[in-house]
């Protein structure tokens, strides 16, 4: 895979790619930033995906800055398909249980890790191999297909979604995780960090039947953050999202993009993207939604950034 235009950011005048030399450029002139303690985002490119995992912490400042001893955990991968890893449908599952370790290394009392699956939750958590891997790092499996596990909130500011039900994980663990795959979506198109959030949510029927790409700005407008954006990118599915038709629909990347700020991780997933397959990141609405509804910012110029190559 070319090195070339690992990060893309939005121009006036639609999508300018960043080249290794030009983000180079950018760090020395302070477009973009490098710092050693705290970045606000970390890109980490071509390893295995618990070598991309811990490096990004590294660069983040480690997992103690996320998990504190006897604290609750939640990690929500993408685990919505009845597909193989290697398919791309959901995160991978050695992701998943190397983060599952990690939390345990902070001293995590109790990791979960579930999905309101839109496959049958249990083939899902199977095929997927999340369940493997999660349980084997000593992690909670928990199902996410009946009502009753959901509690009924208002979402402040949200344009559509004015109330919503939200998995009561959500407010029984302390800190939680979002860890999406970056994949091509038929309807959203392209699902992230920000898509990632309606397996938190009980109808999602919702969502479709109403403005998609606000409804997903909408629900990042949830109180209750993950502590961090954990974007999957090891294989990539880049077209017939979200579930796939066959292996040939992934690609194997060898990324992670991690971040606080879900708007700035979904930009620069978008632009890893663009290395496979062209995707104009004005067709992925819900990104200038949540950044007019200042939920994070798009302009990674502003931010200061991490990449790695291992």
């Amino acid at each position: 895979m070319k090195r070339r235009e690992f990060l893309k950011t939005t121009a006036a005048v639609g999508i300018a790619a960043l080249t290794v030399e030009d983000l180079a450029a950018a760090m020395r002139s302070g477009g973009v930033t490098t710092v050693e303690s705290s970045p606000d985002l970390v890109a980490v490119m071509g390893g295995e995906p618990k070598q991309l995992l811990d490096r990004a912490l590294q660069e983040l400042g480690g997992i103690g800055r996320y998990v504190k001893r006897g604290q609750s955990v939640l990690i929500k991968p993408n685990i919505g398909w009845d597909k193989s890893p290697e398919m791309a449908a959901d995160t991978n599952p050695e992701l998943v249980g190397a983060l599952v370790e990690q939390c345990f290394s902070a001293g995590a009392k109790r990791v979960s890790v579930f999905d309101h699956t839109c496959d049958n939750w249990q083939k899902c958590y199977v095929s997927s191999g999340i369940r493997a891997a999660a349980e084997a790092a000593g992690a909670v499996v928990v199902p996410g297909n009946d009502e009753s596990y959901y509690r009924e909130v208002a979402i402040d500011g949200a344009v559509e979604l004015k109330s919503v039900k939200i998995h009561r994980l959500l407010f029984e663990s302390d800190v939680w995780f979002n860890v999406p795959v970056l994949k091509n979506h038929g309807g959203a198109k392209m699902s992230i960090a920000m898509k990632n959030y309606m397996g938190i949510v009980w109808d999602r029927g919702f969502f479709h039947s109403h403005d998609l790409q606000q409804c997903i700005a909408d629900i990042c407008l949830f109180d209750r953050k993950p502590v961090l954006n954990i974007i999957d990118a090891y294989r990539c599915m880049t077209r017939n999202g979200p579930q796939g038709r066959s292996v040939s629909d992934a690609v194997t990347l060898k990324a992670l993009i991690a971040s606080t700020d879900i708007v700035a991780a979904d930009t620069a997933a978008v632009g890893l993207f663009n290395q496979v397959k062209e995707m104009d990141i004005r067709e992925v609405g819900h990104i200038a939604n949540g950044e007019r509804m200042r939920i994070g910012t798009k302009d990674l110029g502003k931010l200061n950034i991490k990449r790695v190559k291992l």
